[in-house]
């Protein structure tokens, strides 16, 4: 009778045992398969943001093209303008429309405040850009003041 009770008390154990290693191994897979997901999203991160520090070293050079563009008023210039900004596009950068809309710390830096509508951007100073829906460059712009003199 005590072999059979302690025959009963090591295959308990043995099962408690089991049961506790394939619960570990399930957790190991589990982390295991999060830990794939999160690498192959911080691979894509890598490869959509990869160009940033280069596109935004462009983005001096398009700014100049325009400025450039506005005196000239070449139409060659303009089209290369375009096939430029059509480039940059396919790269996934989009600007920041600002002008007219209200003050957003977050897309935009206030430059100057003047007279106009409370909190409106009234001037872009200098566009900014999105790249793949995150800020690359802040717009830096004018705002209103109502009390500014």
């Amino acid at each position: 009778m005590i072999k059979i009770m302690t025959k009963k008390i090591k295959e308990k154990e043995f099962k408690l045992k089991v049961e506790d290693l394939t619960n570990k191994w399930k957790r190991a897979l589990a982390d295991y398969a999060n830990l794939e997901k999160r690498v192959g999203q911080e691979k894509s991160d890598f490869v959509k943001y990869a160009n940033a520090c280069l596109i935004d070293k462009l983005l001096g050079v398009l700014d100049d093209l325009e400025r450039a563009e506005a005196h000239l008023k070449s139409e060659g210039l303009s089209l290369a303008l375009s096939q430029f900004r059509s480039v940059l596009k396919t790269e996934g950068v989009e600007e920041i429309k600002v002008e007219g809309e209200n003050f957003d710390p977050e897309k935009m830096d206030c430059s100057e405040m003047v007279k106009g509508a409370k909190n409106k951007v009234i001037k872009v100073v200098q566009k900014g850009y999105f790249l793949n829906q995150k800020i690359l460059r802040p717009a830096k712009v004018k705002v209103g003041s109502p009390s500014k003199v």
